[in-house]
């Protein structure tokens, strides 16, 4: 069977795994520890990791706070604002209806401590039109929050109209860069964006570890608060030993990210172009515009094929998803399709092809014939 389901979670690279091997085995010192050498050995691999992170978006490793992942990133840029939000009279945020409910439900809470918040409703084709960010702006916005890339549909925002669109207005712009960081990262660059969350099992790295991206700007700092407190460690913003082979891994999958992106992408082109080949007569359609779409996400409906009878026709062959890894377990339609407008019809058939540049070559007749006796 063949894993196409990477929007989901990745595959490791083999010299990822031999980095955290080494810190597992060899050099598992504490990176708090002052003392002796492994202490300070486990300080220089995290310190080395901060550094290639940051280089992916080119921020300084000092702007490089570690935490378990994108989801604990996105709560810290979101409820770490609360308290400095309130006592300003910045009580405003926009956002997005198709945001993952990583961001979706902090928002929810940022409510309940009284906070207005906005959800933007997409275009028919996925993409949040930056006009409608510039209509919503008012002086007590707080923040504007918005993912780079969607995971369901992988349609592609374009940061550098937004960043436009808050160039004269104080906002904090934070993205949520889970399914570009690594990948497609060019616009993530650009010094408007104050804070980035990504996780390292999203480009070929371990479980368990993810960065926020905090930026200075100038010489003030943004104003977060902690969710938890019990240690000085990441700037005071995420206590707790850091987990060093976890690290370490993550700054090595960002190094190789760097690496080799011109030639994964090349390889998930080729492969796109194969798949939408092989499955032409069954008469595909996108759910969100193809042109703006990760290279390495297809977000498919088959007409006839209900999704679930979908899966199970393939599970020998493929392994797909049809929504969010995180929220499949409740069975639910997509909230990404449904704020497209989609009909219920469609977005009942709507199945997520995501692969990469490892992503061996599937049996694409057992694909169609499977398939093709569904419709």
């Amino acid at each position: 069977m063949v894993y196409l389901d990477c929007n989901a979670t990745t595959p490791i690279e083999v010299e990822v795994r031999d980095v955290m091997l080494r810190y597992l085995g060899e050099e598992y010192g504490n990176e708090g520890s002052r003392t002796h050498s492994f202490g300070v050995r486990a300080k220089q691999a995290v310190q080395k990791a901060r550094e290639l992170v940051g280089k992916v978006v080119n921020s300084g490793s000092e702007e490089v706070i570690f935490t378990s992942g994108a989801t604990e990133s996105n709560n810290l840029a979101l409820l770490g604002l609360a308290q400095w939000g309130l006592a300003n009279g910045k009580n405003h945020i926009i956002s997005t209806q198709i945001e993952h409910k990583a961001v979706l439900e902090p928002l929810e809470k940022m409510v309940h401590k009284g906070f207005e918040v906005e959800l933007i409703a997409p275009e028919a084709g996925g993409w949040v039109n930056p006009q409608n960010i510039q209509r919503m702006l008012k002086p007590s916005t707080l923040l504007v929050a918005t993912m780079h890339a969607n995971n369901e549909t992988g349609i592609i925002q374009n940061l550098a109209e937004i960043s436009q669109v808050l160039k004269n207005h104080p906002a904090y712009f934070f993205v949520d860069a889970a399914q570009t960081f690594g990948k497609w990262d060019h616009d993530l660059r650009s010094p408007r964006i104050d804070m980035i969350s990504a996780s390292a099992h999203k480009i070929f790295g371990p479980k368990g570890v993810g960065v926020l991206i905090v930026r200075q700007r100038g010489y003030q700092s943004i104003p977060l608060q902690p969710l938890m407190v019990g240690g000085g460690q990441e700037r005071g913003l995420r206590p707790g030993t850091l987990p060093v082979h976890l690290i370490a891994g993550f700054g090595k999958a960002a190094e190789i990210a760097m690496r080799d992106q011109k030639k994964r992408r090349e390889s998930c082109l080729s492969f796109r172009h194969r798949f939408l080949t092989e499955t032409k007569n069954l008469n595909p359609v996108f759910q969100g515009d193809p042109e703006k779409s990760l290279v390495h996400t297809a977000n498919i409906s088959f007409p006839g094929i209900n999704s679930e009878a979908a899966m199970v026709a393939l599970k020998e062959f493929v392994a797909v998803s049809n929504g969010s890894a995180c929220t499949s377990a409740s069975y639910q339609p997509s909230h990404v399709l449904k704020a497209m407008g989609l009909p219920d019809s469609q977005i009942s058939q709507a199945i997520r092809f995501s692969w990469c540049h490892m992503t061996p070559e599937p049996n694409w007749a057992a694909i169609r014939s499977s398939l093709a006796a569904l419709q």
